[in-house]
């Protein structure tokens, strides 16, 4: 396996010389030569993207050592090697030919083309073995995580358990009926430390590794998408916090975040920007007191009728071109219930309007407006203007890592419901799982979750280590929201024309799985920054 990956490797380093002869000025790479060579680059990120989730594959493999992980491995980096001579997919009618690459039948020849790689590809990553793959899921469980730390493993038993018990039951009449998650599981969430997960013992918080947020988010995400999300937005408020906010800040609200007392949504999107943050227009105006005035409207806004506390990024110098002028801002907001009839937001100068959306429901998605807004000076973020973008840049690998984690969570979930439906489900004499077409299916989706868990697992051991972990983290977020798509979407073929039918839970995992591609950064801009920071190397 090893000499297969390291054939991945040489041609991902071909590939990866050759886009950075197009896009490099001198020592330096040019971003409109980036931008002209787009498909390629990108191309390469998820290249290189397959190439670590195959290294880190093995190495899971090595350190479980167990025969049914092993057989995990092989398939997937197996299907690597082969898939990858007929060009990178980047998704859905996304599939970018080698010669964008500028790599040639004879560097397939000297890699992937070699008659080892493909005896490999073809003994490891055939129908049969991935037949083999879903047998064992379903007669005898899932993989070996790899945690190698007995505390992970207790902490993944116990919200198994709650989701289980409390989440699943209530997930489908959440999407159906689209209203908020009932408080008594956000509650029940803050009594498990959800919020405070990652949040210092000194601020009320457990202290513990992304590795474990990883863990915690991927269970809840397993039993409802939203309700691994809610603690997304304490993460990134939590991460603003302890990275740029002043010591009053931090003492004033990690304890209550931590407690699930407060609960933040995050405020930077604007309906024309998307992800372009440099050109926000959202203004936030200081006062001779001090005090600021905020007025602009922002989209996007997840949780906001129950959120506490808005992390809302605007512009306080109109004069500072791109993110020099953007500052952060911790805004206390009223917290209101959401119920049928009641208000929904009730401060002066805060008006919001509900966005429809198809799946991604129990937390509700807005867009909010402000008209003079008042914001009191202690609310400015690390008391600093002009730092808002900065201090953003922090969170952004933590909140990647997390939507990762989400993705791998809501892919095993799928999972789960083919291996129940085709089992359960008969036709033709049998249930429908004696069909290759259908266990082949579930096979691939084992393969393909476990690649991504272990990346997204690496991205969240780089953090702890305090690594600069971005580009792994992006990784992690492309790989992981393609699995959970392809795993909802296997799903629901599986089902048939249940899976299309509102009532069956692989019709809600399909509509929720698509926006993980989108939030935390759309893949495309996500592709750009891996491949950047590939090329800079």
């Amino acid at each position: 396996m090893q000499a297969v990956i390291e054939k991945i490797e040489a041609l991902y380093q071909r590939a990866h010389d050759n886009i950075k002869a197009e896009v490099s000025e001198g020592d330096r790479v040019s971003g409109s030569k980036l931008n002209e060579n787009q498909l390629g680059a990108h191309a390469l990120a998820y290249l290189a993207t397959e190439l670590e989730a195959c290294r880190q594959l093995a190495l899971w493999a090595e350190r479980v050592g167990g025969e049914y992980e092993n057989k995990i491995a092989r398939a997937y980096v197996g299907e690597v090697a082969r898939t990858l001579v007929g060009g990178v997919d980047l998704g859905a009618c996304e599939n970018i030919g080698l010669d964008e690459l500028d790599l040639t039948q004879a560097d397939l020849m000297e890699t992937l083309l070699r008659p080892e790689v493909v005896a490999f590809a073809h003994q490891h990553a055939n129908g049969a073995v991935y037949l083999e793959l879903a047998a064992r899921a379903r007669d005898d469980g899932f993989a070996n995580p790899g945690f190698g730390d007995e505390m992970l493993g207790e902490i993944r038993s116990q919200f198994a358990k709650f989701v289980d018990g409390e989440v699943i039951p209530q997930a489908q009449d959440i999407h159906r009926n689209d209203v908020l998650i009932p408080m008594d599981i956000v509650d029940h969430m803050s009594e498990l430390g959800v919020f405070g997960l990652t949040i210092p013992e000194e601020y009320g918080g457990l202290g513990m590794s992304k590795v474990a947020m990883c863990v915690v988010t991927e269970e809840l995400s397993r039993g409802y998408i939203g309700v691994g999300s809610l603690g997304t937005r304490a993460e990134i408020a939590a991460e603003l916090i302890m990275g740029g906010g002043t010591k009053e800040q931090k003492q004033k609200w990690l304890p209550r975040i931590a407690a699930g007392e407060v609960l933040p949504t995050a405020v930077f999107t604007e309906p024309n920007t998307g992800s372009d943050l440099a050109h926000l227009g959202a203004r936030a105006v200081r006062q001779d007191d001090g005090s600021y005035v905020v007025n602009g409207a922002k989209t996007w806004i997840t949780h906001a009728v129950r959120a506490d506390l808005m992390t809302l990024l605007a512009r306080t110098n109109p004069d500072q071109p791109g993110y020099r002028g953007l500052s952060m801002f911790l805004a206390e907001k009223t917290r209101l219930t959401g119920e049928d009839g009641e208000p929904e937001f009730v401060d002066e100068g805060l008006t919001g309007t509900e966005i429809k959306v198809l799946g991604y429901r129990g937390m509700k998605e807005y867009e909010l407006s402000f008209d003079n807004f008042k914001l009191p000076a202690e609310s400015l973020l690390g008391g600093e203007e002009g730092a808002g973008f900065k201090q953003l840049m922090r969170t952004f690998e933590s909140a990647r890592i997390q939507t990762a984690a989400r993705g791998v969570g809501l892919a095993q979930a799928a999972l789960e419901d083919a291996l129940l439906y085709a089992n359960e489900r008969e036709q033709f004499g049998g249930p429908i799982f004696q069909f290759p077409r259908v266990a082949r299916k579930i096979g691939r989706m084992v393969a393909r979750i476990e690649a991504a868990r272990q990346l997204t697992y690496f991205s969240a051991r780089e953090k702890d280590e305090g690594k600069r972990c971005d580009l792994e983290a992006g990784m992690a977020k492309l790989l992981a929201t393609r699995a959970a798509w392809e795993s909802a979407d296997a799903n629901v073929q599986i089902h048939g024309g249940n899976g299309y039918a509102e009532e069956y839970t692989a019709s809600r995992l399909l509509v929720d799985s698509r926006v993980l591609s989108i939030f935390e950064g759309a893949n495309e801009i996500q592709a750009h920054v891996v491949a950047r920071r590939l090329l800079e190397s």
